[in-house]
């Protein structure tokens, strides 16, 4: 791609969390990078959803839309059983592809993914952005250095509030499944996939399939999914990670993990690339740089860097999601642990004193009925 000028682009999903992509197209469009040359979408496009990035075609026929704009990347943000017909679609018309997370719908939808990829001469990146982030190396290089001693375990934990709206928003939200086809959009591996997979990339577990899985799956929302959940991971020769989130939280926080050590600790907040060292009485606190996952990809199509995300990247990852997906359903939250109020943005359903559960289990590296949850004894859907 090198000396093209701008690299023509199509964005497939512009909608929903499609429009994160369009601000990233709007500044790398600024910056002369890329074109947006297409929109492959099938709703209406959110109002000023193209400003500045001028008229494009718009079509639901992803392929022919490659063809016709001669576009040599796509971006795809669409629901997630979509990914892997889009991403071949986009990979067999020559197209390098940008893949939302999670990157299938299980495992052996991963595994036709991963072979689509490798047959492709375009390059497949997966949209884990957190694992562009130069503080997961720094927290590696941390580890591997002994300033925390010796790694016990990794805990992860994230507390967000969704309402009802989050839900309503589309016909595959909250589902396991649609149509006869997996979804699996629950919290740990949609919303919190960034927390698994982030856990498991600093634990040195992403690349390979875990040894096990426990999962424990609740849900307060009326809905097929999970949306208060924990995990915990058996890697293959790491330290165990456990990951316990809501979307029913007490308050709305950033999420974390935590490498516990024997001589102390290091906390990532991998939305923010910051990492706190804790050792004794003393914290050092430092910001990371962090790479934009488009940007690397079209410098790897030029031949100048190495792919941040490529599918086998997150076989870790894609071993959690399977383990969701194959566990029995989630658990409904009892009324008399939920709290409903009515705000502008829908119901929001909060679970007591969940809060403090996911951060329990982050700590102890434990599962929700370990640390005493009440809505979680004897129950859970374990996998």
């Amino acid at each position: 791609m090198t000396g093209e000028g701008p690299v023509p682009v199509v964005l497939a999903g512009a909608n929903g969390h499609g429009r994160s992509h369009l601000r990233n197209l709007r500044r790398l469009a600024d910056a002369g990078r890329v074109r947006l040359v297409g929109v492959c979408e099938r709703a209406p496009l959110a109002d000023a959803g193209l400003e500045g990035l001028g008229p494009v075609p718009v079509s639901d026929d992803l392929g022919g839309l490659i063809e016709r704009t001669g576009a040599r990347a796509a971006v795809i943000a669409t629901p997630i059983h979509t990914h892997l017909p889009l991403a071949r679609t986009a990979l067999e018309h020559g197209a390098h592809v940008l893949l939302e997370k999670p990157p299938a719908a299980g495992a052996a939808e991963f595994e036709a993914l991963c072979a689509a990829a490798d047959a492709a001469g375009p390059a497949c990146q997966i949209g884990f952005q957190s694992l562009g982030s130069a503080a997961v190396a720094a927290v590696r290089r941390m580890v591997a250095d002994g300033a925390v001693g010796e790694v016990r375990g990794i805990g992860a934990a994230g507390t967000w509030v969704r309402t009802s709206a989050y839900y309503a928003r589309a016909d595959w939200a909250g589902r396991r499944r649609l149509d006869g086809r997996d979804v699996v959009d629950g919290a740990l591996t949609n919303p919190f996939a960034h927390a698994v997979a982030t856990a498991l990339a600093v634990a040195g577990a992403d690349r390979t399939p875990p040894e096990g899985v426990e999962a424990e799956l609740f849900h307060a929302h009326p809905i097929e999914a999970d949306d208060t959940s924990c995990v915990r991971v058996r890697t293959r020769g790491g330290p165990p990670v456990a990951v316990a989130v809501t979307l029913c939280a007490e308050q709305a926080r950033d999420p974390f993990l935590t490498v516990h050590g024997s001589e102390g600790s290091i906390v990532l907040e991998y939305t923010r690339d910051r990492v706190v060292l804790r050792r004794g009485r003393q914290e050092r606190v430092s910001v990371h740089p962090r790479t934009d996952l488009l940007e690397n990809l079209l410098d790897h199509a030029d031949g100048g860097a190495r792919l941040l995300v490529p599918p086998r990247a997150v076989a870790g990852f894609m071993g959690v999601l399977e383990a969701v997906r194959t566990a029995p359903d989630p658990e409904p939250v009892p009324a008399d642990a939920q709290v409903t109020e009515v705000t502008d943005e829908g119901l929001r359903r909060t679970v007591r004193g969940v809060d403090a559960a996911v951060f329990a289990c982050a700590e102890r590296v434990a599962l929700f009925s370990e640390i005493g949850a009440p809505w979680a004894a004897g129950k859970g859907g374990r996998a």
